[in-house]
């Protein structure tokens, strides 16, 4: 287990499992990753042996290492096969349950542009984004959109039930506000035209600011951040940008090596953050 330190970054080149076994206990404050999807892409091979028996291992050692009150975004999707889908997602998600993580969110990562498979189905345009927390979330910073109406009066919530003879006496009005917080469906453009050079080594990298609006959601800044399969370090990159603390793993030489360089690289452009 080789274990390289980049300015407040700490990336372990080796197996998750391992790594997240020399964290102290409630250290991590959030968890952005992505893990296999089943076995939908051979990552030079070194997935071959991943499955339920792996998978299950990995939340059990994300719930030892997250804080109280911290959350892990699990970005994933399911594999086809035989024309079924494997529902491992969800199988997933009610492990998590079962190892003491609450299922805060279940988000949705839609791609805005998505590549047209043709097999006999409606195109797969999204993932899951599910959000486990340690407890409730102690650090929610909510990302925001316009109103439509914003500054209209509209009617409110009635501030008396009907009486006996149906009739709603008193309602409230209300001015709609000039945002409001953000659903919970994300859309990003994923492909060639995203990400730095060095990350588009990588085959199955996802849209940095997918990263960077999870890191600012739930974390602040000076937290540790954590990714347990850290591919092209796309999680540790946003993470030196927004000013936080990085904990990665990653068990393939080559993207190992990629997400150090591109690390590395954003610690210049990371001045006057907290190191």
């Amino acid at each position: 287990m080789e274990k390289v330190i980049i300015g407040n970054a700490t990336l372990y080149r080796g197996d998750c499992l391992e790594a997240m076994g020399l964290l102290e206990a409630g250290s991590i404050d959030l968890t952005v990753t992505s893990p296999p999807y089943d076995n939908l892409r051979s990552y030079n091979g070194n997935n071959d042996q991943w499955g339920e028996h792996v998978w299950k291992e990995v939340i059990k050692g994300l719930y030892s290492v997250t804080k109280i009150g911290g959350v892990v975004v699990w970005v994933v999707g399911d594999a086809t096969i035989k024309g079924s889908e494997t529902g491992t997602s969800f199988k997933q998600a009610l492990w998590a349950m079962e190892c003491g993580f609450k299922l805060h969110d279940t988000m949705i990562y839609k791609k805005d542009n998505y590549t047209p498979l043709s097999h006999r189905r409606y195109e797969q345009e999204w993932e899951y984004m599910f959000i486990f927390s340690k407890g409730k979330p102690q650090v929610f910073n909510p990302l925001t959109v316009p109103c439509k109406y914003a500054g209209c009066e509209a009617w409110g919530q009635p501030s008396q039930y009907k009486d006996n003879s149906g009739k709603l006496t008193v309602l409230s009005k209300k001015t709609i506000s000039a945002t409001k917080i953000k659903g919970n469906i994300f859309n990003y453009r994923t492909g060639s035209t995203e990400g730095d050079a060095i990350s588009k080594k990588h085959p199955a990298r996802f849209p940095e600011q997918l990263a960077s609006d999870h890191i600012i959601s739930w974390s602040n800044e000076g937290d540790k951040i954590l990714d347990p399969f850290a591919g092209s370090g796309t999680t540790g990159k946003m993470a030196k940008l927004l000013g936080r603390k990085f904990v990665g793993c990653e068990i393939d030489n080559e993207y190992f090596d990629i997400a150090h360089n591109r690390i590395e690289q954003t610690t210049t452009q990371a001045q006057g953050k907290l190191f």
